[in-house]
């Protein structure tokens, strides 16, 4: 039985009351699901999935080894011939019917590492299940069944959803077949960690394992989310769920279908956050956008001109409301296209042309590279952010390859920010204006000039990372 679960370290307290208040609601009408499932139910199935693994019966011992002699008399190593043996692990999810020539929709989790998907319906006629395809980037996977005439959902639109809409789920929890829970929609576009290419609704529907995979229906009986992870700490529903909403599972399902994998788009940038204190910092009245903190050499958005420092504001007249946006409009854009991201640039709005290229998988970062902060000095005094600053040596500046920058060597405690020991400060940025950082007096000089309430956005080098963190003078800041 299989379900994504989602922890955190941190304490979920959820509290359910149930009062005499409940009667007056029934007055008022309580949504009634009996014709969702009886129009609905035929479409979803369930899927029992095996999984094999190949397991010496007896330690792979090489000839060399003192021992290989010893069991090989005994006869238990034949020789030449190794002895597997399969170990067997089954597990169950659900699915439903996209078209009614068989293909079916589920969960990549569901199916992952599969040596055999087995298909139920309704009308307990059972069919081996063919994995056309999954892309684990949005925990979605396409199914093949040889069947004509099967029933198949109707696709609704997510963005219509609105929090507090009654919502049903049909799946198989504990391997209980067609079984409906309900609930309301809890939140629309909520980001999980680790999980940045999926806007998630969340509602508190109970899922279980088994679940996984299954259909999210509004009260219209459309299919507006695929239902994929849970919050818990016991394994079981704790009214915390989260579905995959349905056009972005269509299209993954469209893509391989029709090339046998999906493809997405780059614009080779690294992004982060704009806080309140950040968009002080550079100008801008309202705390949105996706701030690039680095810009691939020789990528889409270096060659249109995208700049360190920018803040990407809007895709094709679409706004970007948070940085995690940026990255699942971009990647949903087929590879090749012409785009007009607006940035904030300097102070001001502009519009800059992108086309847009195929990504692939990253191999992963570059190992961290740590520039020393001086050791030879005199250790430096605090500013008045708390932060002491240390001039860097040609060789430290050339082993970072950077023309100018202030090494960080210490913090008493009256900064904040994400900052550390050992940072470099390429430049700092407050009200619009930027600031490269030449020299600790200068930069020292900068920050004395500042008024407190004012929010300066410092542009940080860590290794090979780059990347902006704002700290604002308030108290404690002299």
């Amino acid at each position: 039985m299989k379900l994504r679960i989602w922890t955190t370290l941190g304490t979920l307290l959820g509290v359910l009351w149930f009062s005499p208040a409940v009667p007056a609601q029934v007055g008022r009408g309580l949504p009634d699901f009996t014709e969702l499932y009886e129009q609905q139910g035929p479409t979803v199935v369930s899927i029992d999935v095996t999984q094999k693994s190949r397991h010496s019966a007896m330690p792979e011992l090489s000839e060399d080894d003192p021992f290989y002699e010893f069991f090989r008399r005994f006869g238990q190593i034949p020789r030449n011939t190794p002895r597997p043996r399969d170990l067997e692990q089954q597990s169950t999810g659900s699915g439903f019917i996209l078209s009614a020539d068989g293909y079916i929709l589920t969960n990549a989790h569901v199916v992952d590492e599969a040596s055999e998907v087995s298909v139920k319906l309704t009308d307990k006629r059972e069919f081996k299940a063919k994995v056309i395809g999954s892309d684990k980037r949005t925990d979605v996977a396409l199914l093949k069944i040889e069947a004509t005439g099967l029933p198949k959902v109707t696709i609704g639109d997510p963005e219509k959803l609105k929090v507090g809409e009654w919502v049903a789920a049909i799946g198989k929890p504990f391997g209980l077949e067609n079984t409906i829970t309900a609930g309301i929609v809890s939140a629309k576009g909520r980001e999980l960690p680790n999980e940045n290419l999926v806007s998630f609704i969340q509602t508190d529907v109970p899922i279980n394992p088994g679940n996984s995979g299954g259909p999210l229906f509004n009260l219209k009986g459309e299919v507006v989310g695929v239902n994929s992870m849970i919050y818990s700490r016991t394994g079981g529903s704790m009214g915390l769920a989260f579905a995959i909403p349905i056009d972005v599972a269509v299209n993954v399902t469209k893509q391989i279908q029709e090339k046998g994998r999906v493809t997405r788009s780059r614009i080779g940038v690294q992004i982060q956050e704009v806080s309140r204190e950040t968009a002080d910092a550079f100008g801008l009245t309202k705390a949105s956008g996706a701030l690039v903190n680095s810009v691939e050499k020789g990528g889409p958005a270096d060659k249109a001109g995208i700049e360190q420092g920018d803040i990407i504001v809007k895709v094709d007249g679409r706004a970007v409301n948070s940085s995690a946006e940026l990255p699942r409009i971009i990647t949903a854009i087929k590879p090749g296209t012409k785009i007009v991201l607006q940035v904030w640039h300097k102070g001001a709005s502009k519009d800059v042309a992108v086309t847009v290229a195929e990504l692939k998988e990253d191999d992963g970062a570059n190992p961290a590279r740590k520039a020393p902060a001086g050791k030879d000095k005199e250790k430096a005094k605090p500013n008045r952010m708390g932060l002491s600053l240390t001039d860097l040596s040609d060789e430290q500046k050339k082993d970072l390859e950077i023309k100018n920058g202030v090494g960080v060597e210490d913090i008493t405690g009256t900064a904040r920010g994400d900052i550390q020991p050992g940072d470099v400060i390429l430049a700092i940025i407050n009200r619009g204006a930027t600031i490269e950082a030449k020299s600790a007096d200068q930069l020292n000089a900068q920050i004395a000039k500042l008024e407190k309430g004012t929010s300066v956005t410092f542009l940080l080098r860590r290794g090979d990372r780059q990347f902006y963190s704002t700290i604002k003078l308030g108290n404690g800041s002299e």
